[in-house]
This record gives C-alpha cells, structure tokens and sequence, in this order.
C-alpha cells in the first residue's frame, strides 16, 4: 500500500475561489457555501490517496462539491429558500451604470427559475469553464445528457430574459385538455 500523501498547499488553494463561487450559486447561502467547500476540502484531503494520478484535479474537487451538495438536499428534503447572487462579494466588476445592474438582476432571476440540473450545469460550463466531459464527471451523467441539458437550459435562458411569459418547452403541436 502506497503512503498518504497530502498535496502542496497551494494546488487546493487556487481552487477555492472557483469552489466557492460554484457553491455560492448552487446553494445561495454563503454561509452555507463556504461549510461546503470545507467538507469538500477536507473530503479531497481524506481521499487524496484514491485520487488517480492523471486524473485533471478540478473536474475532481468539483465532483465531490457536486456530490456533497446533492447529498444535502436529500438529507433536507428541499431546496433552499431564495438567495441573491448579486449580493455576494464575489459579483461582477461592472461600471456601475444602472443599465449594467438592471442587466445581472435579470440574470440572476433567469437563472434561479431555471431547474437545479440545468443551472448546475450551465455554470459549471459557462462560469467555471469546464469541459463538456468534466461536467459530465461532476455531475455523474452521460456526455449526451450534459449536451441536452445545456441545450434546453440555454433556450430556457433565452426565453426568461427576453421577457417571455411561458418559458418552458415549445410544443406547438400540443394542447392541455381539461
């Protein structure tokens, strides 16, 4: 059996800043994110020997973060009470114009009607920039799931900031009976 192992200290600290961001916006409570990224951190110390040596150490970090926050809300049975994103000290530097604030308001309501899944994994692609594959591995789905989730999250998005009041799926073809 191969000795543990602790990694240098500066390989996980450049990594929290991207946890806490991706904690803050799946669970909008920064307290509650920032004890999330902890356990995360003190699970990847604990589990650093299983680690595989090739494998990349965010997709990694980011699972067990991932996996830790799912493993929350089904201890809670809920989804946490609404949060702000624009009130995280971690916003975008923006010139301050009321155009650009009225802008990420906008956003951050879009984002936060949109179902867990797909916003968990558009920001895990458009914010934390990491592959289609990585978030494949985060999210523990097929590569073809990341792609239609992303889809529909992307159209959905479209839909909510451009002011249309039926956001969902366009079925054209159906009809509600009652």
């Amino acid at each position: 059996m191969l000795p543990f192992r602790r990694p240098p200290p500066h390989i996980l600290e450049a990594e929290i800043p991207r946890l806490r961001r991706y904690a803050r916006a799946l669970c909008r409570d920064a307290g509650l994110a920032d004890d999330l990224v902890q356990d995360c951190l003190a699970r990847a110390l604990a589990a650093w020997a299983q680690k595989r040596p090739d494998g990349a150490l965010r997709p990694w970090l980011f699972s067990i973060l991932h996996n830790g926050w799912i493993n929350k809300l089904r201890r809670d049975g809920r989804r946490p009470d609404g949060y702000a994103m624009d009130e995280t000290e971690d916003g975008p530097a923006v010139s301050g114009g009321q155009f650009e604030r009225l802008e990420w308001r906008d956003m951050t309501l879009a984002l936060e009607r949109l179902p867990e899944a797909q916003r968990s994994l558009l920001l895990l692609i458009a914010v934390e920039g990491l592959s289609y594959e990585e978030a494949a591995r985060v999210q523990d789905v097929p590569i073809g799931t990341v792609m239609s989730r992303l889809t529909r999250a992307r159209e959905r998005l479209r839909h909510l900031l451009n002011g249309d009041s039926d956001a969902g799926p366009r079925n054209p073809g159906l009809r509600r009976v009652k």
